[in-house]
């Protein structure tokens, strides 16, 4: 799982959540009324499948603790310094 993504999608979500308190703070109505558009049901679709992954995928760790157990990982330097540039100053 990718914590970015999540990071992203909890902050839209505290971004809108905060606009939504605001504008009800303003009308104040006898009776109340919600509406989700397809994009707040898109998010809620989003934020569920984020909150039920798992962590960490037991599976590839446990794939990675034997390659590197029996010698057989092969870490490529060049690729690791393309990807941390990338991420860094990409």
């Amino acid at each position: 799982m990718k914590i970015g993504a999540y990071m992203q999608i909890n902050q839209m979500y505290q971004t809108s959540k905060t606009k939504n308190n605001a504008q009800a703070g303003k009308s104040r109505g006898s009776s109340d009324k919600i509406e989700l558009s397809s994009f707040g049901k898109e998010l809620s679709v989003a934020r569920q499948a984020v909150s039920e992954a798992p962590e960490v995928r037991e599976d590839r760790v446990a794939e990675l603790k034997s390659a590197i157990k029996s010698g057989t990982y092969d870490l490529s330097v060049d690729r690791l310094a393309d990807k941390l540039v990338d991420k860094y100053f990409g």
